[in-house]
């Protein structure tokens, strides 16, 4: 089944992409749900001329999250967290701690835009996060995670 997107759908597609899915997928999740529509050719003709129209506002977007994107490659980000003995934290660092520390900088970007290597990380160090700024600009942000001074 052929369906065009309205809504990012982790895993499948972004807004306004044409992907192929399996008919029960499509026909009882994606598009009750309001994620799709079916790609019909008359559906298929409104989304090329939308997407020739929204050309020139995307490729602006797509400038203001590089600018963006450079701009907490620069930050230096440590987020501190109780640990006990050796390098074992108490709980884990996750996306939202990343999220939060990000924010404390001033640059405020959804929990659900980062990507955690493992999902969460239990131990001190030096880790990597895979930030999305736009569809097409993804950038990887260094950040350590320091013993709590208290």
């Amino acid at each position: 089944m052929e369906l065009i997107l309205k809504k990012d759908v982790e895993n499948l597609g972004f807004v306004d992409d044409i992907v192929e899915v399996k008919n029960g997928y499509g026909r009882n999740f994606l598009i009750p749900q309001g994620f799709a529509i079916l790609a019909t050719t008359s559906a298929k003709k409104v989304l090329a001329e939308n997407l020739k129209q929204r050309a020139f506002k995307e490729q602006k977007s797509i400038d203001e999250a590089n600018k963006q994107a450079e701009k907490v490659a620069a930050l230096e980000i440590k987020i501190s967290a109780k640990s006990g003995a050796g390098d074992k934290l108490f709980g884990s660092i996750t996306n939202a701690d990343v999220a939060d520390a990000l924010s404390k900088e001033g640059i405020a970007i959804d929990k659900k835009f980062i990507s955690v290597p493992g999902g969460n990380i239990k131990r001190l160090g030096s880790y990597e996060a895979a930030v999305r700024f736009h569809r097409t600009v993804i950038k990887n942000v260094t950040f350590d995670i320091v013993a709590d001074k208290a």
